[in-house]
């Protein structure tokens, strides 16, 4: 059976480009590493420390309502950390953002904390246990 080497990049529909990238942006730290103009769509391109890459896409043509994890498709996006001191680091840099989250929640299995984007995509920070 071919290998794979893991994912290499995730692309969210998001409804506007320009405050999306700018709230990636806070969440990151980081500033987007390049552009995607194609034929109906635009896109900014981040690049996570362990390559992994994140696309931000907005679509011409237009859709109404946010995001849900009750539709098929995506029910959250889960970003790996090393332990749980480095979970307190995020929730002391998302305070320091301004952007609301869910505080350290524990269960048998790790321990998450989450926010959602403007379009309503939860995110997770993610350590097991």
């Amino acid at each position: 059976m071919p290998q794979l080497a893991g994912i290499d990049h995730l692309a969210l529909t998001v409804r506007d480009l320009a405050v999306s990238a700018a709230f990636y942006e806070r969440l990151f730290g980081f500033a987007p590493i390049g552009e995607l103009e194609g034929e109906g769509l635009h896109r900014r391109l981040f690049r996570l420390p362990s390559g992994t890459n994140i696309g931000l896409t907005q679509h011409e043509t237009p859709v109404d309502g946010d995001f849900s994890p009750f539709t098929p498709g995506l029910d959250h996006v889960g970003f790996g950390v090393a332990d749980v001191a480095t979970l307190r680091e995020w929730a002391a840099h998302l305070d320091e953002q301004g952007i609301h989250h869910s505080g350290l929640v524990e269960a048998p299995y790790g321990t998450a904390l989450s926010v959602k984007d403007p379009d309503g995509v939860a995110l997770e920070f993610f350590v097991g246990a």
